[in-house]
């Protein structure tokens, strides 16, 4: 006869208390973490300002019933959308995933950090407009009660430090992808951590958002991967980042939390989803994964193909004019690589093109550069394309592997070859480290800068593109600036 089951309600797991008390109590001090957010919020909008251009991404932007508008509500930038919180996380979200254009952490799993910015400056900028405009919180909602402290873009930049290191430290040892779960659940668990917390909620309320968001499961990855890949992988983490605010709101009316979510036997996280694994944090939360981020800078690119596109480029004098000639591509890059963009056989829309390895080599190695607009159809149908990818081959390098591991390292290495008929070919050219990567970083900001200024000039012309850059240009001033004033002046 089985014993019956303890109904004593336990102490929250340790993973939500840690995660809650950086998330309200931790103090950023970093200087070179503050300095890197304030690039990484100029880079994030113009990533989202880019897929502005591309109506499969603003068809599903605005409310949820079109028409409705909402008072004091925040503004998606490079539209005229005045949102709900959690609607807007999902506009904003979305245009900063379309392009897969913003920053990425590659570890044991891998994301991009600055999908949170969606449940953040949606999060903050309501919550400035209720200020300025004198809404109490019994106003907004009788059982909710939040922060009263004014709300700057200090508080946007302290917030996206926090969910870049409680995403990505949980990624160093805790891989969701190899159970089939997308890595968008780490967006999640920390937008509303950090989300709840910058509402002004207590210790016991971040926690049981915290374990409602784990609590949630995750997403499948079917959609990232052949024969399924499409597009719901550029509004995935808009969906992961409103639901974070929807949990924090939630949270924030007292509604009760599950303390053991992650250890519970049978029923929590870790047994149902992660097989029974725990989910650990492999360092102290600090400032680590914003001061070592990687940015996309030069390519629109799947990070894992960032420098084989770089090569592709440098070769691209070599090549252009004797494509008929070549007999074979050599590839030679990372295991995760292989794993995750080695494709053949059909293509069947931009977001399959965007993660296949082959595809954004043969663009680099025929035009010299890679853009978004490279993976429409229009592109895509030169036959070029595919009869290059057919004549390539892909191979892994164990020491590439092994760098891309390195913690101190952290390399995402690729060389490209290219063989012609005449018994001739390229030099092998291998790049470790892309532009974006923090060894790089001194020349990368200024790319950084060059790629955001286009980005705004593209949509918002040249004398408005200055005025926004130059919001960037000190530090201190940004942060000052009430967030409710930093978001207006982005819409369009």
């Amino acid at each position: 006869m089985s014993s019956p089951i303890s109904n004593v309600r336990p102490a929250p797991d340790a993973l939500l208390t840690d995660l809650a008390d950086y998330a309200l109590s931790a103090k950023i001090t970093s200087a070179e973490a503050l300095d890197t957010a304030r690039w990484c919020l100029a880079d994030t909008l113009a990533c989202g300002i880019l897929a502005l251009a591309y109506p499969a991404c603003t068809k599903l932007l605005g409310p949820v019933v079109p028409g409705t508008t909402i008072q004091h509500g925040a503004r998606v930038p490079g539209t005229a959308y005045e949102l709900d919180p959690v609607q807007a996380a999902f506009n904003i979200g979305t245009i900063v995933r379309w392009l897969d254009f913003n920053d990425t952490w590659l570890a044991a799993e891998w994301g991009h950090p600055s999908d949170n910015l969606g449940a953040i400056l949606a999060t903050a900028d309501w919550l400035s407009r209720q200020q300025e405009a004198g809404v109490t919180p019994a106003a907004f909602h009788s059982k909710i009660e939040i922060r009263n402290s004014k709300i700057t873009v200090h508080d946007v930049l302290v917030a996206m430090v926090k969910a870049h290191e409680i995403q990505g430290v949980l990624a160093l040892e805790n891989s969701f992808n190899r159970v089939g779960l997308d890595h968008v659940l780490l967006v999640r668990v920390a937008s509303t951590a950090v989300t709840t917390a910058l509402l002004g909620g207590t210790r016991e309320q971040v926690v049981n958002a915290l374990s409602h968001a784990w609590l949630d499961g995750s997403a499948l990855r079917t959609y990232r991967h052949a024969p399924n890949t499409g597009s719901r992988k550029s509004w995935a983490a808009g969906d992961a980042t409103s639901r974070a605010v929807r949990l924090a709101l939630i949270a924030l009316t007292g509604e009760m939390g599950y303390p053991s979510a992650l250890t519970a036997k049978t029923w929590g996280f870790q047994d149902v989803s992660f097989k029974g694994a725990p989910v650990k944090l492999a360092r102290p939360l600090g400032s680590y994964v914003m001061e070592n981020v990687l940015f996309k800078i030069s390519f629109p690119a799947e990070f894992h193909a960032q420098t084989a596109v770089e090569c592709a480029v440098q070769l691209h004098p070599l090549v252009h004019d004797r494509l008929a000639e070549i007999t074979r591509v050599e590839l030679t890059t990372h295991e995760s690589a292989i794993r995750i963009i080695d494709k053949t056989g059909p293509l069947h829309n931009p977001a399959d093109r965007d993660h296949c390895l082959q595809y954004m080599t043969a663009i680099g190695l025929i035009f010299g550069n890679l853009t978004a607009a490279d993976y429409e159809d229009k592109v895509a149908a030169d036959p070029r394309i595919d009869a290059l990818r057919a004549k390539m081959t892909v191979t892994e390098d164990k020491s590439y592997s092994k760098d891309y591991l390195d913690p101190d390292k952290r390399s995402i290495a690729n060389a490209v070859q290219v063989f012609f008929r005449d018994g001739s070919s390229t030099p092998k050219v291998a790049v470790e480290f892309p532009i974006g990567h923090r060894r790089r970083r001194q020349d990368g900001i200024p790319l950084l800068r060059k790629k955001a200024e286009a980005a705004f000039a593209a949509h918002y012309g040249a004398a408005k593109s200055a005025a926004l850059l130059s919001l960037f240009a000190d530090r201190a001033q940004l942060e000052a600036m009430p967030v409710h004033a930093f978001a207006s002046q982005w819409a369009k």
